[in-house]
């Protein structure tokens, strides 16, 4: 068979997924990244052609950062276009807490895990604990709020959409560190300063900086021009990826965060005309380009696990993943919202749903390319397993806890409504 005959009929199937199986998935205790994952492992386990290259990370490096990459950027957009409330201190109180207080625990808790029980080194944890920490963007979309102006924008749902939209770039100085490590070892010298000024302070404020004037600038030419040259009324959803490769590219330009200037581009988006019907357009296009994107890497994903991709995990790494997963993170979560007020089961679901995945495999994609890691497939293997895990546990878990936690509340969401009926 031609293999493009071949990759032209697995695309259409592929696409003809994205769009029938989240309705079909709906009232199933299954979610579209599992169907996903089970694909990737059967086609590369049973139909894949004999001595093709199997989608290993490690062979296939730096094919492996630049998709998660783009997967990254165009649901970070999602993120930010979906949140229909006001930046502030007080209306934000949960994201700062998640991020101020329980990302850094859980980053210091799995980094000594990993070194203490799964035998890694300081440099090889830290980074396991950098790509593990952030609540993935991509695969937490079951969590997430709902489309702009929907009104489902209750506290946890916000909460892990805000926390999702902000820690992946907030994960970045960490990595970073985890990098400095392995090149420089674990003494403080000239480079502990550098990474101080240049890696936290400059890049963090030039991706804050530079991504709220690119959306503020493109909110003003899309809403506030004269009539008959306003932008939204082409109605057309790719200004969304062009938003979205704005901001990344021009901020990483200036040596700053993109994954945080896509974000918060599009949150200065909003902001510049919050309740225009233009947005609902740019998110759903950005959600359907983030869904046929994510459905290529978890099936790629699949083939590597089919592959080889656990082979090196260790009966004490894979109990320090799953630690991470029931222990530390809800346990961080409990820490950092002490005090706001908001009752156990809204902490409860906060924690258990800080979901792990495309960003994680992102993160040490990036970072095994810019030093030598002695470790990189127990890496590798301990961060599958975590975002297997997370795949699999929280896919079969989130409709009916969420339903639970609007039934309790007393007043459900429209979508977990419409899932009831």
């Amino acid at each position: 068979m031609d293999p493009y005959i071949a990759v032209l009929t697995g695309v259409g199937l592929l696409i003809l997924l994205v769009a029938w199986l989240p309705m079909l998935l709906r009232e199933m205790p299954l979610s579209l990244p599992i169907v996903c994952v089970g694909i990737g492992f059967l086609v590369f386990r049973f139909l894949a052609p004999a001595g093709g290259e199997p989608p290993h990370p490690l062979r296939f490096p730096e094919l492996t950062e630049r998709l998660t990459e783009l997967v990254v950027i165009v649901s970070l957009m999602g993120c930010g276009l979906k949140l229909d409330r006001p930046i502030g201190l007080r209306a934000w109180r949960v994201t700062w807490r998640l991020l101020a207080v329980t990302m850094p625990l859980c980053i210091i808790a799995l980094a000594v895990m990993g070194w203490a029980m799964a035998g890694l080194g300081v440099a090889a944890a830290v980074l396991l604990a950098a790509s593990l920490a952030p609540t993935d963007p991509v695969l937490a979309a079951d969590v997430q709020v709902g489309p702009p102006q929907s009104g489902e924008e209750d506290e946890v749902r916000f909460g892990l959409t805000s926390e999702a939209g902000l820690n992946d770039g907030l994960a970045f100085p960490f990595t970073n560190l985890a990098i400095a490590l392995a090149l420089h070892g674990a003494a403080v010298g000239e480079w502990t300063w550098e990474w101080l000024g240049y890696d936290v302070a400059w890049k963090l404020g030039a991706g804050l900086a530079a991504g709220w004037g690119i959306g503020a600038v493109l909110g003003w030419l899309t809403f506030h021009l004269p009539n008959r040259a306003k932008l939204s009324k082409t109605g057309d959803g790719f200004l969304a990826l062009g938003m979205t490769f704005l901001a990344y590219g021009l901020t990483e330009m200036v040596h700053g965060y993109g994954f945080i200037a896509v974000f918060v581009a599009a949150v200065a988006f909003r902001h510049a005309e919050r309740n225009h019907r233009f947005h609902e357009r740019l998110h759903d296009f950005a959600e359907q380009m983030e869904r046929l994107l994510m459905m290529v890497v978890l099936v790629l994903f699949g083939g590597a696990l089919a592959h080889g991709l656990l082979d090196a995990l260790t009966w004490p790494a894979a109990v320090c993943g799953l630690l991470f997963l029931i222990v530390v993170r809800p346990l961080a979560t409990w820490v950092g919202l002490l005090g706001t007020g908001r009752p156990l089961e809204e902490v409860m679901a906060l924690g258990f749903f800080g979901i792990r995945g495309v960003g994680t495999l992102y993160y040490l994609a990036y970072a095994l390319g810019e030093a030598e890691w002695a470790q990189a497939e127990l890496v590798w293997a301990m961060a599958g397993f975590v975002v297997l895990v997370s795949v699999l546990v929280h896919g079969t878990t989130v409709t009916p806890a969420l339903r639970r936690l609007d039934g309790r509340r007393g007043s459900a969401s429209p979508a977990a409504r419409e899932m009831a009926e």
